[in-house]
């Protein structure tokens, strides 16, 4: 006789600060209500992708349309073709097999939030949250995830027991984190790409969940040589406190370091110059994300620190 499954049991850690394997295992019920790519409704923005480039399951018919110069006589539907006295085709697309590799950032700057919970946190439930719609529309799915003193990966599988092995590898990951924490020189944007590309993977989804600050103009090139033959898909986390500073900041004394070098925040144009810089700096990642996104049409999808980031993804990918 099969044992009955036992639900892992919580750790009781503050559900802000860090995430645990028993909640990751719990986004599973999320995953009916949002869609990832190429199985999307007709009203997301994400939809229309992928029609052509993969090895193929099966065919899925599609429409029924007039024929046009180009189109296949095999596809002629000689019945509806007969009935009006106009020549008619049969369209289908293609059913898709995928790789994903789902890369989550787990390093020591996603440490942070002024607001509810760390970039850290919502990195890692999205990563889960995305790996668990992977398995569901029967792709593979494997991890990269970028921790404070490593970089891990998986090779995709089509394996629940391998997807759960990588979850307990992810919270072990988020758990190391602290206000101590520092990176190791092995870990940073540039090893992280290099990883990706040493895989030699084509015609495969890259997800990159991260907030993408020590991404740097070389390792974007990197990242559009990758999409030529994969999509590359950004999720960039965000906390209100990394756009601009409040005003009133001053008055409370601050003291901001990234673990190295630390700001006195002591009077208004320290705070101003400050604010000014991080300002300059979100822009140009913006605008470097959005136009990698926008060699394959994708949208960059933008997530904050407020504690609502599950339903901010599913608005933005399209519900089911």
């Amino acid at each position: 006789m099969a044992r009955p499954k036992i639900a892992p049991k919580n750790q009781g850690l503050d559900p802000r600060l860090y995430c645990e394997y028993a909640g990751l295992v719990r986004l599973q019920a999320q995953v009916e209500s949002f869609s990832l790519l190429p199985h999307l409704n007709s009203g997301s923005v994400l939809s229309g992708r992928h029609h052509s480039l993969f090895r193929g399951r099966g065919l899925n018919f599609e429409e029924l349309r007039h024929y046009q110069t180009g189109d296949d006589i095999r596809n002629l539907d000689w019945k509806v073709t007969m009935r009006t006295g106009k020549p008619h085709v049969r369209s289908y697309t293609e059913e898709k097999d995928r790789n994903v590799m789902v890369c989550i950032d787990q390093r020591s700057g996603m440490f942070f939030s002024s607001t509810q919970v760390m970039k850290s946190v919502v990195a890692a439930e999205l990563g889960a949250m995305c790996g668990w719609r992977v398995l569901k529309d029967g792709d593979r799915v494997g991890f990269v995830i970028a921790a404070d003193n490593a970089l891990y990966h998986s090779k995709a599988k089509r394996s629940q027991h391998d997807f759960l092995a990588q979850l307990k590898r992810l919270s072990k990951a988020n758990q190391r984190l602290n206000v101590q924490s520092l990176n190791s020189d092995k870990v940073d944007f540039g090893h992280w790409v290099s990883l990706l590309k040493r895989m030699k993977l084509k015609q495969s989804t890259f997800i990159i969940i991260s907030d993408w600050r020590d991404c740097e103009d070389h390792h974007l090139d990197h990242l559009k040589q990758l999409q030529q033959h994969n999509d590359v898909l950004a999720v960039t986390i965000s906390d209100p406190f990394e756009q601009a500073l409040p005003k009133d900041l001053v008055k409370m004394k601050w003291v901001i370091g990234d673990g190295r070098y630390q700001l006195n925040l002591d009077n208004q144009t320290k705070v101003a110059a400050a604010s000014a810089g991080l300002a300059e700096q979100t822009t140009k990642q913006r605008q470097s994300v959005a136009e990698l996104m926008a060699m394959k049409r994708l949208p960059h999808i933008e997530l904050d620190t407020s504690g609502n980031h599950i339903a901010q993804f599913k608005k933005q990918v399209g519900r089911r």
